[in-house]
């Protein structure tokens, strides 16, 4: 048996190649044209070297460039690793060498980084986006592939073999790339787009959401892809551009994370033309029911909310029309996935509770993954039992429905990225004024949660406010504009608990007056 992702493309190309795939500023692309467009990128990628089973690397924004490398490197059976276009050099790097990349396709508005990276870790970098004086220095792939011949046909692959590395993090270190097969990208584009996105040829998707990221792009593009249905891009989000070009493509369909929400609403109250939304997806953070019903009353459509990991395909339950809409729940699992609570203290069994019980969500089925690419201890600790655990708080109804409690223990939600603590931390710690630091999330109003670093000095070293801006300065220049601290707080000693840890609630509570037992939370 084979399957292959880069068959979304390829049968919606013979299905319906002139509709419109792409929709790019006052450029529209037919489905044939695009995939015509990749197996060209295919052929000059193979040209170079690349062949199945090879991992490249795409640091690239939400422009055609990225679906044309994207299906592209999975026509030639080889395995795309998408890169997060804000990551910073030393970041990049990291990916580059973990991921054992073959080679970094690159925009030419992003080799400050990224050709830094590259050139860090030997990585052979080809270019898109350049201007045609030529002002990258290295081969342009986009360039190369207008002069190549398309190959024939996607490269046959097994079910289980390796589609994507997608880049996630622990609270423990360093970034783990999440290996996801065909097979799992494939199932959970087919299954979603039936239940819940319930995606037909004639729909028109906003696609704000970054397609370097999970949710933008196996929920966006590859379903939206997979139905023939027309994929609107929008590179860097704002709430009246958003409407604006929703209103100007008649797009039927929204997928974004809360701020965007907040933002549209906002958008909205200064601008009376609405689009004929259909339904819209939230995603990534837990969207306020104060939001959700605004949004509802304000575009007349409904919102669906769901539940999703990188380590799951992602989408894991959500809010269906084939059932009562429960605003405040992800929803019931989707087809095929198994999804439970299980005693969250036992890390070596699954042990399952009973509807009413708070535990940690467990999941089952085709979405999860194959492991976590060279890290066999880490992918038997998330692996148990034949369940992944999901490190995350839930509950479950008498009807099924899932309620997330909490994200992972002490990771920031930032405007519905991920910030990982402790990633910041080990940065933070390079700082020569800093002794100790500990970073927290604190409530805020816009991105749902703001980066606080709580800092210790070194010896010698007097705090003021001037400190705290050079702190944050310095952050910015070392790590990705979503995960630098906006806030510091000094202390002289931090809060411990009986084996030494930082007690992190406390020091929450402490900067925000409420109690240490019940912490402020933006979800």
């Amino acid at each position: 048996m084979t399957l292959s992702v880069a068959a979304i493309l390829a049968e919606s190309a013979l299905r319906r190649p002139e509709h419109p795939a792409i929709v790019s500023g006052t450029r529209k692309i037919t489905y044939r044209e695009l995939w015509d467009g990749a197996r060209r990128y295919a052929a000059a990628l193979r040209a170079r070297g690349i062949g199945p089973d090879d991992k490249v690397a795409l640091l690239l924004p939400s422009t055609p460039h990225f679906p044309l490398a994207y299906f592209g490197v999975l026509a030639l059976g080889a395995v795309a690793v998408p890169v997060h276009a804000l990551l910073r050099a030393d970041e990049i790097a990291y990916v580059l060498k973990d991921s054992g990349a073959a080679a970094l396709i690159c925009a030419a508005p992003l080799l400050a980084e990224g050709g830094r990276a590259a050139e860090t870790t030997g990585t052979p970098v080809l270019t898109v986006m350049a201007d045609e004086e030529g002002g990258a220095h290295a081969p342009r792939l986009d360039a190369l592939a207008a002069r190549s011949t398309p190959i024939d046909r996607q490269v046959p692959r097994d079910p289980e073999d390796i589609a994507l590395v997608l880049y996630t993090s622990g609270t423990t270190g360093r970034p783990k790339g999440a290996l996801l097969t065909h097979l799992n990208v494939v199932m959970n584009v087919d299954t979603t787009m039936l239940s819940p996105f319930d995606f037909t040829a004639d729909d028109v998707l906003l696609g704000c959401l970054p397609l370097f990221h999970t949710f933008g792009q196996i929920c966006g593009m590859n379903t939206c892809f997979r139905a023939g249905a027309t994929l609107v891009l929008m590179p860097r989000f704002d709430g009246p551009g958003a409407l604006d070009l929703m209103v100007q493509e008649d797009c039927t369909v929204f997928m974004g994370v809360p701020t965007m929400y907040t933002a549209l609403l906002d958008a909205a109250r200064a601008d009376p033309r609405r689009p004929p939304l259909d339904r819209a997806f939230s995603g990534g953070a837990a969207l306020p029911v104060a939001v959700l019903d605004a949004f509802r009353e304000t575009f007349g459509c409904p919102v669906l909310e769901g539940y999703g990991l990188t380590e799951t395909s992602p989408v894991v339950a959500y809010n269906q029309k084939a059932w009562p809409l429960k605003p405040g729940t992800v929803g019931r699992p989707i087809w095929g996935v198994e999804v439970e609570i299980a005693r969250a203290e036992l890390e070596d069994r699954i042990e399952l509770l009973p509807a009413g019980e708070t535990g940690e969500i467990v999941i089952r089925g085709h979405n999860v993954m194959a492991g976590y690419l060279n890290r066999p201890e880490a992918t038997a600790e998330a692996v148990v039992d034949g369940w992944f655990r999901s490190g995350d708080l839930g509950v479950k109804d008498d009807e099924g429905y899932l309620s997330v409690v909490d994200r992972k223990k002490d990771v920031v939600l930032r405007g519905g990225y991920n910030v990982y603590p402790r990633e910041v931390e080990d940065v933070l710690a390079r700082h020569p004024a800093i002794a100790q630091a500990a970073v927290i999330g604190l409530p805020h109003p816009v991105h749902g949660e703001e980066v606080c670093a709580v800092v210790r000095l070194r010896p010698g070293t007097a705090p003021d406010p001037a400190l705290g801006a050079m702190i944050v300065a310095w952050s910015r220049e070392r790590m990705a504009p979503y995960k630098y601290p906006r806030r510091v707080e000094f202390v002289d000693a931090f809060p411990l608990g009986p084996s030494g840890k930082i007690l992190k609630r406390e020091l929450a509570a402490r900067l925000t007056g409420s109690d240490p037992d019940n912490p402020p939370h933006p979800h």
